[in-house]
């Protein structure tokens, strides 16, 4: 007998909104339109014949109906989970899954990969980009990710999750030579500042910290920090940047410091899932990343 089901995006589409409470969140968690997203909940809750969502505030929230069918979709979800997570080690592949930004992964691991392979050559390595400056913006556990690079410390100052210390981050300003930039005891007025994504509380978090005032006229967003950096070389602006991510740049003069760097330290993280331990692949990983961080 056939089975009378929804489409299985459907379900997903539910089942993270209801878990996240917001369509623009599970949009992103999902790596999809929040316009594909509300599409999908108006088709499945058409095919109910009843709504299982209500307004709250600007978000949304389970009825009494929807409630009870989140339980048995979020059961039967991480019964399927647990089983495919089974069959995959039962193959016993050498292999560690990574959630990183992007500007990690171009500027930091990529480059140094082959490192890693010459080491373990029977191991691979399985990226999945975050997003930008949020680290992580893709549920880790329902991926089936081992584990997830965290370092944006100025954003997230805080990770209540489990989590290995890694190294420590540094945040500060930079701009190129010749760009204008004005500095009267703690107070730094500039044309322009650069930011990733919209995450201008970055800047305030930064003043706050340091006791630094700043002053911009207008602000220049990038999806990245890889590209904030290539923005600052550019002469676009000034940019808050961790200082890993425009080492190189620094290095060379394309860049220069116009502040000191506010330091988090062990503020790189690797954040693993509660309750499960760590395959070889992935130890491995975590031993090399944490020894390229000391000598580097």
């Amino acid at each position: 007998m056939a089975r009378h089901l929804p489409p299985l995006s459907y379900l997903r589409a539910f089942e993270a909104t209801a878990r996240l409470g917001s369509v623009t969140r599970a949009a992103d968690e999902l790596g999809r339109t929040h316009g594909a997203i509300s599409k999908q909940l108006q088709l499945l809750q058409e095919q109910l014949g009843l709504p299982v969502f209500e307004k709250s505030g600007t978000g949304l929230r389970l009825n009494e109906d929807g409630a009870a069918f989140f339980a048995t979709v979020s059961r039967a979800f991480d019964l399927l989970e647990e089983r495919y997570q089974e069959l995959k080690a039962s193959r016993n592949e050498a292999s560690v899954h990574l959630s990183c930004s992007a500007t990690f992964a171009m500027v930091w691991l990529v480059p140094r990969l082959a490192e890693f392979y010459s080491l373990y050559p029977n191991c691979r390595v399985q990226l999945t980009m975050s997003s930008s400056a949020r680290d992580g913006g893709t549920n880790q556990a329902r991926d089936g990710m081992d584990i997830m690079l965290s370092w944006d410390r100025l954003s997230r100052p805080q990770f209540r999750r489990e989590h290995i210390p890694l190294a420590s981050v540094s945040f500060g300003l930079v701009s190129a030579p010749n760009y204008p930039f004005s500095a009267n005891g703690d107070d730094f007025s500039f044309p322009t500042r650069i930011s990733p994504d919209s995450l201008s509380e970055q800047w305030t978090n930064w003043q706050a910290a340091t006791g630094h005032r700043i002053s911009a006229q207008s602000e220049l967003y990038f999806p990245h920090m890889y590209l904030c950096v290539s923005a600052a070389v550019s002469g676009l602006g000034v940019a808050l940047v961790e200082r890993r991510f425009a080492l190189n740049e620094l290095k060379s003069g394309k860049l220069v410091e116009r502040s000191e760097f506010l330091t988090y330290e062990n503020g790189f993280v690797a954040v693993i899932q509660p309750g499960r331990a760590l395959s070889p692949a992935a130890s491995h990983f975590l031993d090399w990343l944490r020894s390229a961080f000391v000598r580097e």
